[in-house]
């Protein structure tokens, strides 16, 4: 059977579509793997500790000036 291309995201809400053959199943068992052995607290830590460090890198950029083509 030929390789079909599927848009997860959009395709595959209600669950995968193409089972056995899913390209994700490793990222799926991966996440499933986090989810169970991972609290709910540690989940929030990660959660800000990404959100804090993405705050810090936009904190380092330099601005963004945008000029209109009007002006």
């Amino acid at each position: 059977m030929a390789q079909r291309d599927v848009n997860c995201e959009v395709e595959c809400v209600n669950g995968c579509i193409l089972g056995a053959e899913c390209p994700n199943l490793e990222f799926k068992a991966q996440a499933s793997k986090f989810i169970e052995e991972t609290s709910l607290e540690k989940m929030l830590e990660i959660a800000a500790a990404a959100i804090e460090r993405r705050r810090q890198e936009r904190a380092s950029e330099p601005p963004k000036w945008i000029i209109p083509d009007d002006f």
